[in-house]
C-alpha cells in the first residue's frame, strides 16, 4: 500500500539562535509565547521565547508521553497508594484502586490529574527523581535545551522550568507518537477501572481550545499562582500544522486563536500526489523490455501563502535504462525548486527487478559445449 509521506528540506531557523518575531497585527498578553511550524520547525512568531519559566501543569504533556510509551510496550495495572495522592487538580484515584497505564495518561491529559502523574511515575520510574531523570533524559533527546524537570505534575519547584520554544519542542514530538495524538485530541475519554471493576469515569478535556478554535487538534493547559495561565496547543489547517505556547497569559484562548490565524494566512503546505506516478520505461539488455517505474509516496512542503505557485515540478528520468536493475532501486526523482533553488524531491523506483538478458554464446562456446558435452 502506497505511503504519504512528506519530505521536508526546508530551511530552518537555528535552533541555538531563536529570535523575536512579532505577530503582525496581532497583540497577546502573554509573558512568553512561540508560533512554531511543525511541518518545518519554523518559529512564525514569538516573544521571550527561552526564557526559562515554570510551565505548570504543561509539565504533564512529558509525563502523559513518557507514559503512553511505556503503556505501548506493556500496559500493566498500577494499584494507586496514599503515597500518589497530590494537591490540586486531580481525577479522584482513591488508595486500592486500580487502573491501567494508558488510564493514567488520560487522567493527566483530560483533567490535568497530579494524582494520575506521581501514579505513573511511581509505577515506571520507581521513585520521582528517577522518573524525573527519565524526563530530563527524554528533553534532551528532543532538543529541549532549556528545559529541566522535577516533578511529574508541574507543581512548582524553583529547579523546575522550560520555555515556550522547548513545550513547542514537546508537543511536536507528542503529536508525532499515535497514541498520544489521538489522546489529545479527545474532548472526553472514558476510564474502565480494573478495581474496582464496576467503576466508570468519563472525564473532560480541560482545554477549551478544541471547542473554540475549529482547527485545534490538542494541547494542554496548566495553571499555579506563580506561573499563571499556561496553554500549549496544535492546530491543523489543510495539512498545515502549528503548535503554540503561551506562557502567563491571561487570555490564552483569544491569544491563540489569534496567532493560529495569522500563521495560516502566513503559510499553507504546498502537495503533490506523487504516488500516482507510474510510466513505462525501456531496458537495455533486460529480461524484459520495459521497466515499470513509480514514486510509493507524496510530496509536501510548506511555504509562504504567496510561494505556492512558485514552485516548480520537473521529473528526472532517463529515456532508457541499462539492467539489471534492483526491485526498488532509485532509478529516477521528482524534484521540486523555488526562486531556482531544489526544496525537494520525490524518488522514483522501479517496480520490480530486473534481470540481464542472458548472453547468446559465439561460435567458439557453442564448439566447445558440442565436443564436451556430446
Amino acid at each position: 500500500m502506497k505511503r504519504a509521506v512528506s519530505l521536508l528540506l526546508c530551511v530552518i531557523l537555528a535552533f541555538g539562535a531563536v529570535v523575536t518575531v512579532s505577530a503582525e497585527g496581532t497583540t497577546t498578553e502573554a509573558e512568553a509565547y512561540v508560533l512554531y511550524c511543525m511541518d518545518s520547525g519554523e518559529i512564525l512568531a514569538s516573544k521571550n521565547a527561552d526564557k526559562r519559566m515554570k510551565p505548570a501543569s504543561t509539565t504533564k504533556l512529558m509525563t502523559a508521553l513518557l507514559t503512553l510509551e511505556q503503556a505501548a510496550k506493556g500496559n500493566k495495572t498500577v494499584t494507586f497508594t496514599e503515597e500518589m495522592t497530590a494537591e490540586g487538580s486531580s481525577m479522584y484515584l482513591k488508595p486500592g484502586e486500580k487502573v491501567t497505564l494508558r488510564d493514567l495518561a488520560v487522567g493527566m491529559m483530560m483533567s490535568s490529574g497530579n494524582d494520575a502523574a506521581n501514579a505513573a511515575s511511581a509505577a515506571i520510574g520507581g521513585s520521582p527523581e528517577k522518573f524525573a531523570a527519565l524526563m530530563n533524559q527524554r528533553a534532551a533527546e528532543i532538543g529541549m535545551k532549556n528545559t529541566h524537570f522535577v516533578t511529574p505534575s508541574g507543581l512548582d519547584d524553583d529547579d523546575h522550568y522550560s520555555t515556550a520554544y522547548d513545550l513547542a519542542l514537546l508537543m511536536a514530538a507528542g503529536l508525532r507518537n499515535a497514541d498520544f495524538a489521538r489522546l489529545t485530541a479527545q474532548k472526553t475519554a472514558t476510564v474502565d477501572f480494573a478495581e474496582p471493576a464496576n467503576k466508570k469515569i468519563t472525564y473532560s478535556n480541560h482545554n477549551r481550545l478544541l471547542s473554540l478554535y475549529p482547527y485545534c487538534i490538542g494541547g494542554k493547559t496548566g495553571y499555579t499562582m506563580s506561573a499563571g495561565r499556561c496553554l500549549v496547543s496544535a492546530a491543523r489547517k489543510d495539512g498545515l500544522t502549528l503548535i503554540c505556547v503561551t506562557l502567563n497569559d491571561r487570555r490564552d484562548w483569544d491569544d491563540h486563536a489569534a496567532l493560529y490565524d495569522h500563521g495560516f494566512s502566513q503559510r499553507c503546505l504546498y502537495r503533490s500526489p506523487d504516488s500516482a506516478f507510474c510510466a513505462e520505461v525501456p531496458v537495455v539488455g533486460g529480461s524484459t523490455e520495459v521497466a515499470v517505474v513509480m514514486a510509493d509516496q507524496d510530496f509536501s512542503f510548506p511555504v509562504r501563502t504567496g510561494d505556492k505557485e512558485k514552485i516548480r515540478r520537473r521529473i528526472l528520468l532517463d529515456s532508457f535504462l541499462y539492467a539489471p536493475i534492483g526491485e526498488g532501486e532509485e532509478v529516477g526523482r521528482i524534484v521540486y525548486t523555488l526562486g531556482g533553488k531544489e526544496i525537494g524531491a520525490t524518488p522514483l523506483t522501479a517496480a520490480a527487478a530486473v534481470t540481464a538478458q542472458a548472453e547468446e554464446p559465439g561460435l567458439f562456446q557453442k564448439i566447445k559445449e558440442f565436443f564436451t558435452h556430446g
